[in-house]
């Protein structure tokens, strides 16, 4: 397969679960070079696992995001391995959503939201910054999500932290124009991720349904029991009606795998048929 990824170095947060994993498999199946960061050591040593395998680099190093001392050394490990750092995917990440009326039940939930999908973002950006300014070229891929688009009931703090990303990758684009090229990617919701594990309160990921609340909830009724029509899980049917995690990894990966001069800085990535409204 012909891949721009070919030879570059990919450092993955979150890569030890969900999308990161996903991403890191697929980059390296492109002939990237890809270095693992993640909380979870048991699920980076899976990603290894899954990704040695097929002949594929991977190291890996846990890691928090929220510190930035080790956002830090795992670019450090990045370089000591391989040299570079050609793109770092901020993918690591949890959704806590509740209500404002929860706030006893959620606010370290919140906190620690806040800390992760925000902070960590800002420490993975400063910890690769000077290496790939003096690379001369890199790529910065930031996961922000359609929450980030509006604020909806249930959503307040995960959303807050999904546009604080959509501005900041704003900002990082002007400053590093024609060195760092820079993508948002909005995805929606996705099942069989392991953000859902992270949910206060169930009732409030109604609030991103608004007025497609009956349709969503009689096709997930639908998806649960095993019948929902062919047609709205047929990726190639415009009723489609929720992508998987692989797809939206997919679209992260046509993001990523372009030549230095091209540059896709905003994706979202959604089902035609889907009952999202934001």
């Amino acid at each position: 397969m012909n891949s721009h990824l070919t030879g570059r170095t990919v450092l993955v947060t979150g890569a030890g679960s969900g999308f990161g994993r996903l991403i890191s498999e697929l980059a390296a199946a492109r002939g990237a070079k890809v270095v693992g960061a993640d909380v979870n050591a048991d699920g980076l040593a899976e990603t290894a696992t899954a990704i040695e395998k097929d002949g594929g680099a991977f190291v890996h190093q846990v890691t928090d995001v929220t510190d930035k001392e080790q956002t830090d050394a795992v670019a450090r490990l990045a370089v000591e391995q391989f040299g570079s750092i050609d793109v770092l995917v901020n993918c690591a990440g949890i959704m806590p959503l509740a209500f404002f009326a929860d706030h006893e039940q959620a606010w370290r939930a919140w906190d620690a939201c806040i800390d992760i999908n925000f902070k960590g973002v800002v420490h993975g950006i400063g910890s690769v910054y000077d290496q790939m300014t003096r690379q001369g070229r890199g790529h910065i891929v930031n996961l922000s999500s359609i929450y980030g688009n509006a604020g909806s009931a249930g959503s307040g703090v995960y959303s807050a932290t999904k546009a604080a990303i959509n501005v900041l990758s704003d900002s990082l684009r002007v400053e590093s124009q024609g060195k760092i090229k820079v993508t948002i990617v909005r995805p929606t919701g996705i099942p069989g991720t392991g953000l859902v594990n992270s949910v206060i309160n169930p009732e409030a990921i109604l609030g991103i349904i608004g007025h497609n609340m009956a349709r969503f909830q009689a096709r997930t009724a639908q998806a649960t029991a095993g019948t929902l029509p062919p047609e709205y899980a047929d990726s190639d049917d415009p009723r489609y009606w929720v992508p998987t995690p692989k797809e939206l990894a997919e679209n992260v990966i046509y993001a990523i795998d372009q030549p230095w001069g091209v540059s896709i800085s905003d994706i979202t990535v959604r089902a035609t048929g889907e009952d999202m409204i934001l």
